[in-house]
């Protein structure tokens, strides 16, 4: 069983020659917003948001339609930036310490400067704050980011954001110091990425991009000149107006960034992936949830697909044609090895356990063994890793998926996930059962972080003071001191 796992849970990595690039080494840019649901995009059905850029980058695209991520954001970070599923690299959480990427881990940005790309990360990091954490230490060369989770998300030990952080004029981190600026988070975040790639481009420079937003990740915040479209629609709150106006305003920055990649004649030969988000949605399901069962922080179907769109002309990649195999986040590390031309070191055979999806950007039909994909929403509470191995927790194939150990459903002919069948297939339970309990034993050793202790002030926090003067509020000791044991050490409380 164990060598079957490695198999289809693991996925039977290509060889990572360069058979796929005919053309010079391609620009890669990375675009992925947070929280949105799987159809917050009007070409995937949604009635009411409006998302032209996106529609018309759907004609020009491969859309992976069965893409998962995990069910919450640094999770899904972190499998993105390694290739391997997120609790092997510590991230079991997304605060208390149990957010920080392992410092073995060999990243994708890292991966690419190894055959000559320069490397941006442009918004939300949320794999560690610390300095060896940081995306500075990890393989990027420009870094314009907020702290933590969420614009202005304080939380005590590892994971924060400058004090006082809005989505309106933000103090980001910009290449080591913190810089006040002007502006709505997105539009800077967009801003700043392009000036970036338009340096390399001059500069002939390969690069690679992540655009990884926060919006519309809470606290729901946007100029109300993107609420107007929806304040007032049936079954449409304050709230839920300028979450959709994020989405809206998502979308207008990625046509301002299509229009300039076609501006500076370089869309050819740019990769460009949109992961519609990094896990389920939350507040936007109750006007369209595409059918799917549950949200964000779940393991039903609706807490972990993603629609993936792929445009890479000069690559081959079919555009307006849709892809419905079996595919996830742990597979652009291995997809994007391949199309750069990297070598494939000891510590990357290693870590990689994502499948290239070179065949299928080739070919959406193509063949594409069975695999099993294991989602865990982790959170659990201090201590508790053992008694959670079964909570939130779900191993799938092409088409069963068991969920919380007692729940099986036939995604083929049920992909809204409504009737439990785990009666009638006693021996798809037996073979998933056993999978599954086999890679809950791999991951033990290499979740890092359980007991992981940080710092009483969070590395943000204390960066901020150290450049502008100050220091933490009442306030935010007395936030501190909620979560502090006697002796100094944190409880695990929940977020």
């Amino acid at each position: 069983m164990k060598a079957s796992l490695v198999c289809l849970v693991l996925g039977l990595l290509l060889p990572l020659s360069l058979d796929a690039a005919e053309s010079d080494q391609p620009n890669i840019i990375i675009v992925m917003p947070d929280d949105l649901a799987y159809g917050d995009y009007g070409c995937l059905g949604n009635p009411i948001l409006q998302t032209p850029a996106v529609d018309a980058f759907m004609k020009q695209s491969l859309l992976f339609t069965r893409f998962h991520v995990s069910p919450t954001c640094a999770p899904t970070r972190a499998a993105l930036m390694s290739g391997r599923h997120e609790f092997k690299n510590g991230v079991t959480h997304t605060i208390l310490e149990r957010e920080r990427m392992s410092l073995d881990t060999f990243t994708l940005p890292q991966m690419l400067k190894t055959v000559g790309y320069t490397t941006g990360i442009f918004g939300k990091w949320h794999l560690g704050d610390e300095q060896a954490y940081r995306p500075e230490s990890r393989g990027f060369d420009e870094v314009y980011i907020h702290g933590a989770g969420g614009i202005g998300q304080t939380f005590p030990g590892s994971c924060g954001d400058a004090p006082g952080n809005t989505n309106i004029n933000p103090t980001l981190w910009h290449n080591g110091k913190f810089v006040k600026t002007t502006g709505y988070c997105t539009d800077l975040f967009f801003d700043q990425s392009i000036r970036w790639m338009n340096d390399r481009r001059a500069a002939k420079q390969p690069f690679f991009a992540y655009v990884s937003l926060n919006a519309a990740h809470g606290p729901h915040v946007v100029p109300d000149e993107y609420c107007k479209n929806y304040i007032g629609k049936p079954g449409v709150s304050a709230k839920l107006a300028k979450y959709l106006g994020m989405v809206e305003n998502i979308d207008t920055n990625f046509g301002r960034l299509l229009a300039k990649l076609k501006e500076w004649d370089i869309e050819e030969n740019t990769l460009l992936i949109y992961m519609g988000t990094d896990n389920g949605g939350g507040i936007s399901r109750r006007i369209f949830d595409s059918g799917l069962r549950g949200g964000k922080n779940t393991v039903y179907q609706g807490g972990t697909l993603s629609p993936v769109f792929v445009r890479w002309p000069a690559g081959g990649v079919p555009a307006g044609e849709t892809c419905d195999a079996l595919t996830a986040h742990v597979d652009l590390y291995p997809t994007l090895a391949q199309i750069s031309g990297a070598t494939t070191t000891p510590q990357m055979q290693r870590q990689l356990e994502g499948r290239s999806l070179m065949p299928l950007l080739k070919n959406p039909n193509a063949e594409w063994a069975d695999r099993m994909l294991v989602h865990h929403a982790g959170r659990w509470k201090e201590g508790a890793a053992a008694e959670a191995k079964y909570t939130k927790a779900a191993i799938q194939n092409s088409r069963f998926t068991l969920v919380n150990n007692q729940e099986l459903y036939d995604l083929q002919n049920d992909p809204g996930e409504t009737k439990n069948v785990i009666a009638e297939h006693p021996q798809v339970v037996a073979e998933l059962r056993a999978a599954y309990d086999s890679w809950w034993q791999d991951v033990q050793p290499l979740m890092v972080n359980e007991d992981a202790v940080g710092p009483a002030i969070n590395p943000f926090q204390k960066l901020y003071y150290e450049q502008y003067g100050g220091s933490p509020t009442s306030q935010d000791l007395q936030k501190m001191s909620r979560h502090l044991k006697p002796g100094g050490n944190r409880s695990r409380a929940e977020k």
